[in-house]
């Protein structure tokens, strides 16, 4: 379209994208090379991993700014299939589980987003703030007694450095700070070279080194699925949070289909595979970036970093990192969720879902989990809640020929089941109407219900009729009466 400038052209946005991208890169080196050793591969998988991941869902994914790289979700899948039978059949299950995410994508799996309630967004959003602060523990423990100066140090520059100027993101300020810091007055910390030798050169595109059998496709389908799964989730799970924190909308079926396109590319390359990064996109997105340059820029810096600079970025301390993730974990927690006059005001099956989220996740490190059993928690609280709206009143007419039972509600299988039990079988007249104009019903428990309360009338002689069906509970009734019980 003439005239038609991508954002990301004018200097201010360029500026931001640019130091958020170099922010998230200096974040992305030590967290690649841990989920490397989780994984068991050489911390260069992990660095390559994170390289071709942001590089290429910042073309094809549906979410700006959002980043995407190697991640310990997908780690602690893939990690057994490595350990057991090499980092070949790792390479190519990364493979599989790309076009595993590409199918599901194209077959609208995002659309059941819709399906995650708000609390569970809300546990998620907190697991994920305790299990960022969680993971930075390690760095604090047996190390020698400057670290923990350098991490308030780092803190405190990030929380007063913003007063001055936001031209430059505080974060990348108090890195450089501290490193100069460490390096000129030689104190001895850990640093990132410490967690491994980062990459001297670019990786290469090949086959994986396995054989293309059935068997090896039987081998790798399951920690395939499952890496697709999680992946999917924890990638869906971060584009709504950002979606939210940045009031605009992404396209998550483009997304899902991206994440199986970076995985394929990254499994071609050698990479361990990868999903959204939830810490080091909030980083991004709270220093500002907004577009697909940051996440671009982000993974290009990565490598440059590693290749270009890597002796003098293995002289930064850890605990310059810490301190970002750990302003990052604080930042992410939704901290009016647990305040006093909201949990006041929430319903209790609100907060039980919520707990259920955050207990899920921390306890298992792993995100699609917390999900999904918040999700079968709500589904659960809301069935029961539902199942209780059903209310069956009986009018008699004067002469005491017929009685009128007027059934208002949902009708599904936790509230019907109880449908059968509201008649009065023996003493009602001969005729009975029951009236549905203020019901609805939605699957096959209600019909068998309804068929159950009629065949108990017709034992005594009654007639039953029903009336006020809606179009959608006349069809499913018409379809179903009479044929969910063997003759």
């Amino acid at each position: 379209m003439r005239g038609f400038r991508p954002s990301w052209l004018s200097p201010k946005v360029a500026r931001t994208e640019v130091l958020a991208g170099l922010v998230v890169a200096l974040a992305l080196i030590p967290e690649a090379i841990s989920f490397s050793i989780i994984a068991g591969v050489d911390p260069s998988i992990g660095l390559f991993a994170s390289f071709t991941m942001a590089v290429t869902i910042a073309v094809v994914g549906g979410r700006p700014a959002m980043i995407s790289a190697a991640t310990g979700a997908i780690a602690l899948v893939i990690a057994p299939l490595n350990r057991e039978h090499g980092l070949g059949y790792l390479v190519a299950a990364v493979i599989l589980g790309g076009v595993i995410q590409v199918v599901l994508g194209s077959l609208g799996v995002a659309r059941l987003m819709r399906f995650v309630p708000r609390s569970v967004m809300v546990g998620f959003v907190n697991a994920l703030a305790i299990l960022i602060f969680a993971a930075q523990i390690p760095e604090m423990q047996n190390v020698p007694w400057a670290v923990y100066p350098l991490v308030a140090a780092g803190l405190a520059l990030m929380v007063f450095f913003p007063k001055i100027t936001k031209a430059v993101p505080a974060p990348l300020v108090s890195i450089a700070i501290l490193t100069v810091i460490t390096v000129a007055a030689g104190i001895a910390v850990p640093t990132v070279g410490d967690k491994g030798a980062l990459p001297s050169s670019l990786p290469l595109p090949g086959l994986p080194d396995v054989p293309f059998t059935l068997a090896t496709l039987t081998l790798i389908a399951p920690y395939a699925l499952a890496m697709a799964l999680v992946g999917l989730m924890e990638s869906l799970m971060t584009a709504k949070l950002v979606d939210d924190l940045t009031d605009t909308h992404s396209n998550k079926t483009r997304e899902s289909i991206g994440q199986g396109v970076a995985n394929i590319v990254t499994g071609f390359f050698g990479g361990m595979g990868g999903c959204a990064m939830i810490g080091q996109t909030m980083i991004n997105v709270k220093n500002g970036a907004r577009t697909r340059l940051s996440t671009f820029l982000a993974g290009v810096f990565l490598m440059v970093l590693c290749i270009v600079f890597g002796p003098v970025v293995s002289t930064i301390p850890m605990a310059a990192l810490v301190a970002v993730m750990v302003l990052v974990a604080f930042a992410t927690f939704d901290w009016h969720s647990i305040a006093p006059a909201t949990l006041k005001r929430m319903p209790a099956g609100e907060l039980i879902v919520m707990a259920v989220t955050v207990a899920a996740v921390v306890a298992t490190h792993n995100l699609a989990i917390g999900v999904v059993l918040g999700s079968l928690t709500a589904m659960v609280i809301f069935a029961r809640r539902v199942a209780h709206l059903v209310n069956v009143t009986a009018v008699v007419d004067p002469e005491g020929h017929q009685v009128i039972y007027s059934v208002t509600g949902a009708l599904f299988f936790a509230s019907s089941n109880d449908l059968v039990y509201q008649f009065n079988y023996a003493g009602d007249p001969d005729r009975v109407i029951i009236d549905l104009t203020g019901a609805h019903i939605w699957d096959a428990s209600s019909v068998a219900a309804l068929d159950a309360v009629t065949t108990k009338y017709e034992a005594r002689g009654k007639t039953v009729e029903i009336i006020g069906l809606n179009t959608h509970s006349a069809k499913m009734h018409d379809t179903l009466s009479g044929e969910l019980t063997s003759h």
